[in-house]
Protein backbone atom coordinates (compact mmCIF):
# COMPACT_ATOMS: atom_id res chain seq x y z
CA UNK A 1 0.00 0.00 0.00
CA UNK A 2 1.88 3.06 -0.41
CA UNK A 3 0.81 6.53 -2.25
CA UNK A 4 0.34 7.16 -6.28
CA UNK A 5 -0.71 10.05 -8.42
CA UNK A 6 -3.20 10.12 -11.11
CA UNK A 7 -2.68 12.10 -14.34
CA UNK A 8 -6.40 13.27 -14.34
CA UNK A 9 -9.32 13.91 -11.65
CA UNK A 10 -11.43 11.20 -13.26
CA UNK A 11 -8.86 8.61 -11.90
CA UNK A 12 -7.17 10.83 -8.96
CA UNK A 13 -8.19 8.17 -5.93
CA UNK A 14 -4.47 6.15 -6.37
CA UNK A 15 -3.55 4.27 -3.45
CA UNK A 16 -2.65 2.62 0.04
CA UNK A 17 -2.96 0.34 3.40
CA UNK A 18 -2.37 2.74 1.74
CA UNK A 19 -2.03 6.23 2.07
CA UNK A 20 -2.66 8.12 -0.67
CA UNK A 21 -5.54 10.11 -1.99
CA UNK A 22 -5.13 11.23 -6.12
CA UNK A 23 -3.82 14.06 -7.37
CA UNK A 24 -3.87 16.07 -10.63
CA UNK A 25 -0.65 16.34 -12.66
CA UNK A 26 2.32 17.00 -11.60
CA UNK A 27 2.42 20.39 -13.16
CA UNK A 28 -0.36 22.03 -11.56
CA UNK A 29 1.88 22.35 -8.57
CA UNK A 30 5.86 23.73 -8.01
CA UNK A 31 6.72 20.22 -7.13
CA UNK A 32 6.21 20.06 -11.26
CA UNK A 33 10.21 20.75 -11.91
CA UNK A 34 11.59 18.78 -9.60
CA UNK A 35 9.30 15.73 -10.44
CA UNK A 36 10.56 16.28 -14.41
CA UNK A 37 13.85 16.87 -13.15
CA UNK A 38 13.58 12.82 -11.48
CA UNK A 39 11.48 11.63 -14.24
CA UNK A 40 15.05 11.79 -15.93
CA UNK A 41 16.92 9.58 -14.38
CA UNK A 42 14.20 6.76 -14.96
CA UNK A 43 12.58 7.44 -18.17
CA UNK A 44 15.12 4.77 -19.55
CA UNK A 45 13.64 2.58 -17.08
CA UNK A 46 10.81 0.07 -18.58
CA UNK A 47 7.26 1.08 -17.36
CA UNK A 48 6.70 -2.67 -16.27
CA UNK A 49 10.05 -2.88 -13.85
CA UNK A 50 9.81 0.50 -12.37
CA UNK A 51 6.11 -0.87 -11.65
CA UNK A 52 7.74 -3.96 -9.68
CA UNK A 53 10.25 -1.87 -8.01
CA UNK A 54 7.53 0.16 -6.45
CA UNK A 55 5.59 -2.69 -5.60
CA UNK A 56 8.33 -4.36 -4.14
CA UNK A 57 9.72 -1.40 -2.18
CA UNK A 58 6.08 -1.71 -0.91
CA UNK A 59 5.85 -5.17 0.20
CA UNK A 60 9.49 -4.66 1.40
CA UNK A 61 8.80 -1.62 3.81
CA UNK A 62 5.86 -3.83 5.00
CA UNK A 63 8.08 -6.80 5.97
CA UNK A 64 10.37 -4.40 7.86
CA UNK A 65 7.67 -3.09 9.45
CA UNK A 66 6.47 -6.74 10.74
CA UNK A 67 10.41 -7.02 12.02
CA UNK A 68 9.71 -3.70 13.97
CA UNK A 69 7.29 -5.32 16.14
CA UNK A 70 9.36 -6.53 18.28
CA UNK A 71 10.16 -3.86 19.35
CA UNK A 72 7.16 -1.24 18.70
CA UNK A 73 3.80 -2.32 18.44
CA UNK A 74 1.98 -1.72 15.27
CA UNK A 75 0.39 1.67 16.46
CA UNK A 76 3.74 3.49 16.90
CA UNK A 77 4.66 1.98 13.74
CA UNK A 78 1.82 3.31 11.86
CA UNK A 79 2.65 6.68 13.91
CA UNK A 80 5.99 6.56 12.23
CA UNK A 81 4.69 5.35 8.94
CA UNK A 82 2.09 8.13 8.41
CA UNK A 83 4.34 11.29 10.37
CA UNK A 84 7.05 10.70 8.72
CA UNK A 85 5.41 10.53 5.34
CA UNK A 86 3.08 13.46 6.02
CA UNK A 87 6.25 15.45 6.74
CA UNK A 88 8.14 14.32 3.34
CA UNK A 89 4.74 15.06 1.38
CA UNK A 90 3.47 18.98 3.57
CA UNK A 91 7.17 19.51 2.28
CA UNK A 92 6.54 18.47 -1.91
CA UNK A 93 3.15 19.76 -2.16
CA UNK A 94 3.12 22.96 0.39
CA UNK A 95 -0.73 22.69 0.74
CA UNK A 96 -2.49 25.46 1.98
CA UNK A 97 -4.32 25.39 5.14
CA UNK A 98 -7.23 27.43 4.14
CA UNK A 99 -10.06 24.72 3.16
CA UNK A 100 -14.02 25.35 3.33
CA UNK A 101 -15.99 23.60 5.78
CA UNK A 102 -17.10 20.98 3.06
CA UNK A 103 -13.20 20.30 1.56
CA UNK A 104 -12.13 20.11 5.49
CA UNK A 105 -14.64 17.79 6.47
CA UNK A 106 -13.64 15.52 3.05
CA UNK A 107 -9.84 15.57 3.92
CA UNK A 108 -10.59 14.97 7.60
CA UNK A 109 -12.65 11.57 6.77
CA UNK A 110 -9.77 10.55 4.15
CA UNK A 111 -7.18 10.89 6.81
CA UNK A 112 -9.33 8.58 9.13
CA UNK A 113 -9.86 5.89 6.74
CA UNK A 114 -5.99 5.92 5.88
CA UNK A 115 -4.97 5.79 10.08
CA UNK A 116 -8.10 3.20 10.21
CA UNK A 117 -6.62 1.04 7.57
CA UNK A 118 -3.05 1.32 8.00
CA UNK A 119 -3.19 0.34 12.01
CA UNK A 120 -5.79 -2.71 10.87
CA UNK A 121 -3.08 -3.98 8.32
CA UNK A 122 -0.58 -4.05 10.63
CA UNK A 123 -2.32 -5.13 13.58
CA UNK A 124 -3.94 -7.76 11.09
CA UNK A 125 0.22 -8.63 10.15
CA UNK A 126 1.12 -9.31 13.42
CA UNK A 127 -1.44 -12.26 13.30
CA UNK A 128 -1.40 -13.42 9.99
CA UNK A 129 1.55 -13.57 6.97
CA UNK A 130 1.54 -10.71 4.93
CA UNK A 131 0.24 -11.83 2.10
CA UNK A 132 -2.79 -13.02 3.45
CA UNK A 133 -3.27 -9.33 5.30
CA UNK A 134 -2.90 -7.97 2.15
CA UNK A 135 -5.34 -9.67 -0.06
CA UNK A 136 -7.77 -10.07 2.96
CA UNK A 137 -8.00 -6.04 2.89
CA UNK A 138 -7.33 -5.64 -1.11
CA UNK A 139 -11.16 -7.19 -0.79
CA UNK A 140 -12.78 -3.69 -0.05
CA UNK A 141 -11.98 -2.29 -2.96
CA UNK A 142 -12.57 -4.99 -5.02
CA UNK A 143 -16.20 -5.17 -3.36
CA UNK A 144 -16.47 -1.26 -4.33
CA UNK A 145 -16.01 -2.09 -7.60
CA UNK A 146 -18.05 -4.58 -8.24
CA UNK A 147 -21.21 -3.39 -6.90
CA UNK A 148 -20.36 -0.41 -8.55
CA UNK A 149 -20.67 -1.66 -12.02
CA UNK A 150 -23.56 -2.48 -14.01
CA UNK A 151 -22.12 -5.97 -15.57
CA UNK A 152 -23.96 -8.87 -13.63
CA UNK A 153 -20.94 -10.78 -14.19
CA UNK A 154 -18.95 -8.88 -12.12
CA UNK A 155 -20.69 -9.81 -9.45
CA UNK A 156 -19.66 -13.27 -9.61
CA UNK A 157 -16.47 -12.30 -9.43
CA UNK A 158 -16.64 -10.59 -5.60
CA UNK A 159 -18.38 -14.46 -5.02
CA UNK A 160 -14.71 -15.91 -6.39
CA UNK A 161 -12.98 -12.97 -4.00
CA UNK A 162 -15.14 -14.33 -1.25
CA UNK A 163 -14.12 -17.65 -1.74
CA UNK A 164 -10.70 -16.70 -1.81
CA UNK A 165 -11.04 -14.70 1.32
CA UNK A 166 -12.36 -17.67 3.13
CA UNK A 167 -9.93 -19.94 2.10
CA UNK A 168 -7.23 -17.44 3.28
CA UNK A 169 -8.88 -17.05 6.78
CA UNK A 170 -8.44 -21.25 7.73
CA UNK A 171 -5.32 -19.80 9.91
CA UNK A 172 -6.64 -22.23 12.63
CA UNK A 173 -6.92 -21.26 16.46
CA UNK A 174 -8.29 -17.72 17.98
CA UNK A 175 -5.71 -15.47 16.51
CA UNK A 176 -6.28 -16.73 13.29
CA UNK A 177 -9.49 -15.51 13.36
CA UNK A 178 -8.46 -12.19 14.98
CA UNK A 179 -6.56 -11.22 12.39
CA UNK A 180 -8.93 -11.73 9.97
CA UNK A 181 -11.66 -9.92 11.29
CA UNK A 182 -8.98 -7.13 11.66
CA UNK A 183 -8.00 -7.56 8.16
CA UNK A 184 -11.33 -7.60 7.12
CA UNK A 185 -11.89 -4.03 9.32
CA UNK A 186 -9.24 -2.89 6.93
CA UNK A 187 -10.91 -3.71 3.74
CA UNK A 188 -13.63 -1.25 5.24
CA UNK A 189 -11.51 1.19 5.84
CA UNK A 190 -9.74 0.49 1.74
CA UNK A 191 -13.10 0.49 0.72
CA UNK A 192 -14.45 4.07 1.64
CA UNK A 193 -11.09 4.80 0.66
CA UNK A 194 -12.58 5.17 -2.69
CA UNK A 195 -15.09 7.38 -2.86
CA UNK A 196 -13.49 9.76 -0.30
CA UNK A 197 -10.43 9.69 -2.36
CA UNK A 198 -12.28 10.73 -5.19
CA UNK A 199 -13.73 13.60 -3.73
CA UNK A 200 -10.68 15.37 -2.11
CA UNK A 201 -8.76 14.26 -5.41
CA UNK A 202 -10.73 16.20 -7.54
CA UNK A 203 -11.18 19.47 -5.24
CA UNK A 204 -8.08 19.88 -3.92
CA UNK A 205 -5.27 17.95 -6.06
CA UNK A 206 -2.04 17.27 -4.94
CA UNK A 207 -1.85 18.85 -1.55
CA UNK A 208 -5.33 16.90 -0.37
CA UNK A 209 -2.85 14.07 0.17
CA UNK A 210 -0.42 15.82 2.27
CA UNK A 211 -3.19 17.28 4.30
CA UNK A 212 -4.89 14.27 4.65
CA UNK A 213 -1.77 12.17 6.30
CA UNK A 214 -1.11 14.93 8.61
CA UNK A 215 -4.86 14.86 9.97
CA UNK A 216 -4.41 10.58 10.01
CA UNK A 217 -1.15 11.11 11.63
CA UNK A 218 -3.26 13.14 14.71
CA UNK A 219 -5.46 10.48 14.36
CA UNK A 220 -2.87 7.70 15.28
CA UNK A 221 -0.96 9.83 17.51
CA UNK A 222 -2.79 8.98 20.76
CA UNK A 223 -2.68 4.77 19.94
CA UNK A 224 0.90 5.19 18.94
CA UNK A 225 2.05 7.60 21.95
CA UNK A 226 -0.03 5.10 24.55
CA UNK A 227 1.85 1.73 22.90
CA UNK A 228 5.21 3.47 22.65
CA UNK A 229 6.09 6.77 23.63
CA UNK A 230 9.30 5.96 25.49
CA UNK A 231 10.41 3.92 22.11
CA UNK A 232 10.01 6.92 20.00
CA UNK A 233 12.93 8.91 21.59
CA UNK A 234 15.29 6.48 20.30
CA UNK A 235 16.94 7.16 17.76
CA UNK A 236 17.29 4.15 15.78
CA UNK A 237 13.83 3.51 16.16
CA UNK A 238 13.09 6.83 14.75
CA UNK A 239 15.75 5.59 11.80
CA UNK A 240 13.92 2.23 10.97
CA UNK A 241 10.66 4.02 11.05
CA UNK A 242 11.57 6.56 8.83
CA UNK A 243 13.15 3.55 6.20
CA UNK A 244 9.78 2.19 6.06
CA UNK A 245 8.01 5.27 5.32
CA UNK A 246 10.08 5.77 2.20
CA UNK A 247 10.15 2.32 0.91
CA UNK A 248 6.57 2.12 1.82
CA UNK A 249 5.39 5.92 0.66
CA UNK A 250 8.04 7.85 -1.78
CA UNK A 251 9.74 5.16 -3.10
CA UNK A 252 6.59 3.07 -4.72
CA UNK A 253 5.10 6.90 -5.43
CA UNK A 254 7.62 7.82 -7.46
CA UNK A 255 8.27 4.55 -9.23
CA UNK A 256 3.73 4.41 -10.27
CA UNK A 257 3.97 8.30 -11.11
CA UNK A 258 6.05 7.07 -13.65
CA UNK A 259 4.02 4.22 -14.82
CA UNK A 260 1.08 6.28 -15.10
CA UNK A 261 2.51 8.61 -17.48
CA UNK A 262 3.63 5.87 -19.75
CA UNK A 263 0.67 3.03 -19.73
CA UNK A 264 -3.15 2.59 -19.60
CA UNK A 265 -5.34 2.34 -16.67
CA UNK A 266 -5.90 -1.03 -17.80
CA UNK A 267 -2.47 -2.01 -17.60
CA UNK A 268 -1.43 -0.47 -14.23
CA UNK A 269 -4.52 -2.02 -12.59
CA UNK A 270 -3.41 -5.11 -13.87
CA UNK A 271 -0.22 -5.28 -12.66
CA UNK A 272 -1.43 -3.39 -9.56
CA UNK A 273 -3.35 -6.59 -8.58
CA UNK A 274 -0.51 -8.99 -8.59
CA UNK A 275 0.95 -7.04 -5.45
CA UNK A 276 -0.94 -9.54 -2.98
CA UNK A 277 1.19 -12.24 -4.74
CA UNK A 278 4.53 -9.97 -4.81
CA UNK A 279 3.47 -9.50 -0.97
CA UNK A 280 3.48 -13.19 -0.17
CA UNK A 281 7.00 -13.91 -1.87
CA UNK A 282 8.58 -10.74 -0.54
CA UNK A 283 7.44 -12.00 3.19
CA UNK A 284 8.79 -15.44 2.20
CA UNK A 285 12.09 -13.42 1.18
CA UNK A 286 12.46 -11.48 3.92
CA UNK A 287 10.60 -12.77 6.89
CA UNK A 288 10.42 -16.78 6.00
CA UNK A 289 6.64 -16.35 6.33
CA UNK A 290 5.48 -19.52 4.25
CA UNK A 291 1.39 -19.99 3.14
CA UNK A 292 -0.92 -23.12 3.27
CA UNK A 293 -1.91 -24.50 0.06
CA UNK A 294 -5.10 -23.33 0.72
CA UNK A 295 -4.11 -20.02 1.28
CA UNK A 296 -1.91 -19.91 -2.02
CA UNK A 297 -5.22 -20.96 -3.88
CA UNK A 298 -7.24 -18.16 -1.75
CA UNK A 299 -4.51 -15.31 -2.72
CA UNK A 300 -4.67 -16.61 -6.64
CA UNK A 301 -8.93 -16.56 -6.49
CA UNK A 302 -8.95 -12.89 -4.85
CA UNK A 303 -6.15 -11.75 -7.95
CA UNK A 304 -7.89 -13.16 -10.36
CA UNK A 305 -11.17 -11.82 -9.39
CA UNK A 306 -9.54 -8.35 -9.29
CA UNK A 307 -8.12 -8.50 -12.65
CA UNK A 308 -11.45 -10.00 -13.79
CA UNK A 309 -13.24 -6.89 -12.91
CA UNK A 310 -10.75 -4.31 -14.19
CA UNK A 311 -11.30 -5.69 -17.69
CA UNK A 312 -14.95 -6.20 -17.24
CA UNK A 313 -14.65 -2.73 -16.41
CA UNK A 314 -13.11 -1.85 -19.30
CA UNK A 315 -15.45 -3.60 -21.55
CA UNK A 316 -18.59 -1.80 -19.99
CA UNK A 317 -20.49 1.00 -21.52
CA UNK A 318 -18.49 4.59 -20.37
CA UNK A 319 -20.75 6.29 -18.06
CA UNK A 320 -21.81 9.83 -18.86
CA UNK A 321 -19.53 13.00 -17.65
CA UNK A 322 -20.45 13.90 -14.63
CA UNK A 323 -19.56 17.59 -13.56
CA UNK A 324 -19.82 17.22 -9.83
CA UNK A 325 -16.47 16.94 -8.37
CA UNK A 326 -17.97 15.02 -5.59
CA UNK A 327 -19.10 12.12 -7.55
CA UNK A 328 -17.41 8.74 -7.14
CA UNK A 329 -15.05 7.17 -9.83
CA UNK A 330 -16.45 4.66 -12.09
CA UNK A 331 -15.74 0.85 -11.61
CA UNK A 332 -11.93 0.61 -13.41
CA UNK A 333 -11.10 3.33 -12.07
CA UNK A 334 -11.69 2.98 -8.76
CA UNK A 335 -10.14 -0.33 -8.29
CA UNK A 336 -7.33 0.65 -9.91
CA UNK A 337 -7.24 3.71 -7.78
CA UNK A 338 -7.42 1.88 -4.31
CA UNK A 339 -5.57 -1.52 -4.56
CA UNK A 340 -2.31 0.51 -4.29
CA UNK A 341 -1.51 1.43 -0.18
CA UNK A 342 -1.86 2.19 1.88
CA UNK A 343 -1.53 0.64 3.44
CA UNK A 344 -0.68 0.23 -0.61
CA UNK A 345 -0.31 -1.54 2.41
CA UNK A 346 0.99 -0.72 3.07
Amino acid sequence: MSIDIATNASASALRSPGTGVGTGTVAETGAGTGAAVGRRGIGVVPAPALMLVGMVSTQVGAAFAKQLFGTVGPATVTLMRLGFSAIVLLLWWRPSVRLDRRTAGAVAALGVAIAGMNICFYLAMARMPVGVALTVGMAGPLTVAGLSSRRAGDRLWIVLAASGIALLGRQGGAAGLGGLLIALVCAVFWGSYVPLSARVGAVLPGGGLALAMAFGTLCSLPAGLAEGAGTLARPEVLAFGFGVAMLSSLVPYTCEMETLRRVSKLVFGVLLSLEPAIGALTALVVLRETLSAAQVAGLVAVVAASIGVIRGSRRAPAPEPDPDPDSALSPAPALTATLTEGNRKS
